[in-house]
């Protein structure tokens, strides 16, 4: 009974996976077309599109992990460098370079992180 349970619940895994760069796309596309300063409308329908995405992603259990300010989960996030930083604590994520994602509590994609350490107190980097 539990397999089966197991089985429902990430029968969709490798077909989510497929769908993330998709998603990675469509935030992109938007990013571009806000900083290139193009028509709002064009803008809104391909927000509004990527809304609906990620809606279709969280109906069928996939949830966003977009982990800033959160403290670093080596099981949810993947760090990709540190950074000396006085204005939070070591190990806090300070920014994130993609999104992760989640199906009903299995990671699909860690979060890849940029993560704070403490600030040297000799005065070296």
């Amino acid at each position: 009974e539990r397999e089966v349970d197991a089985a429902r619940r990430f029968a969709l895994e490798k077909f989510a996976q497929d769908l993330l760069a998709v998603s990675d796309s469509l935030e992109m596309g938007l990013k571009a077309a806000r900083d290139a300063g193009a028509d709002e409308k064009y803008i809104e329908g391909t927000a509004l599109t990527a809304k609906m995405f990620g809606d279709v992603l969280a109906r069928h259990g996939v949830q966003v992990v977009d982990p800033k300010g959160e403290s670093f989960d080596p099981a949810r996030h993947e760090a990709m460098s540190a950074v000396p930083s006085a204005e939070v604590a070591p190990n806090t994520v300070i920014d994130v370079m993609q999104k992760g994602y989640v199906l009903n509590e299995r990671v699909l994609r860690p979060a890849m992180v940029i993560v704070s350490r403490a600030v040297p107190t000799d005065g070296a980097a």
